[in-house]
């Protein structure tokens, strides 16, 4: 597995398919191959004529583990994705993120404007803005804990559990969600750039509505994905469609 460092963080990731490229960034306590490989993002891209790379983000996947929030700011984690495309030697490229992906995509569209060809926002809504659409505490609570079993807040489980079964390092991921999570004001939405598209479940209550979200945003597109909630519309096929449909319309 290719990997590069950034300022001592080893970065772990994949780079397959030929084509436009489009950088995709994945959401907390997952990894380029459960969010991405497995859901089936990566073939699809590929054939669809795309060159798809994913990374690991610092203290998931392969990456570097670190245990001090203030490393994972996101404006911090934005640029470990700015620094891979500086290391693949891409001027610019399409870059998709998925919740916490997605914010560390919309932190690099705002400083790098010109390195994000377009930007696809998946599994955040209007909680982007001024807020965050999880309980913190509770899934750090949750992954501290010393047992699932001792777990009782249910989205404090269901976090627990999926970050044991992606086999993460759990303290890494309790000082990724203590330092990750800043907001972003309507203010700096309005000064986005790049084409946006805008996705989420309509079901999903971590993110909010799409639809709010990408009015904040000039020119941006809403994509509701039907009966999906934060977990369940990231591999969803309308989502996929909007997706391709919205990269080619770039072309």
């Amino acid at each position: 597995m290719p990997s590069f460092d950034h300022d001592g963080v080893e970065i772990a990731f994949l780079d397959e398919g030929e084509g436009e490229p489009i950088v995709l960034v994945h959401g907390f306590g997952s990894n380029k191959d459960v969010n991405w490989v497995a859901p089936g993002w990566v073939a699809t891209l590929a054939r669809a004529g795309r060159r798809v790379i994913a990374l690991d983000n610092r203290g998931h996947g392969a990456s570097t583990k670190l245990y001090d929030p203030a490393a994972y700011h996101s404006a911090i984690m934005a640029e470990d994705v700015r620094a891979l495309l500086d290391h693949l030697g891409l001027p610019r490229a399409d870059v998709m993120g998925y919740s916490m992906g997605a914010r560390n995509t919309t932190f690099l569209a705002l400083a790098h404007p010109t390195r994000v060809r377009a930007a696809v926002l998946g599994g955040v809504g209007i909680r982007l803005v001024g807020g965050v659409g999880l309980s913190p505490n509770v899934i750090v609570q949750a992954l501290e804990a010393p047992s699932l079993a001792a777990v009782s807040d249910p989205t404090g489980r269901l976090f627990r559990a999926f970050a044991e079964q992606t086999k993460s390092d759990l303290h890494a991921l309790s000082a990724c969600l203590r330092g990750s999570r800043q907001p972003l004001e309507a203010a700096a939405l309005a000064a986005m750039q790049p084409p946006v598209l805008v996705a989420a479940g309509s079901k999903d209550e971590v993110a909010g509505s799409a639809e709010d979200l990408a009015a904040l945003i000039p020119g941006a597109q809403a994509l509701t994905i039907p009966g999906r909630d934060h977990m369940l519309a990231v591999g969803d096929r309308v989502f996929k469609a909007g997706v391709l449909k919205f990269l080619a319309e770039r072309n």
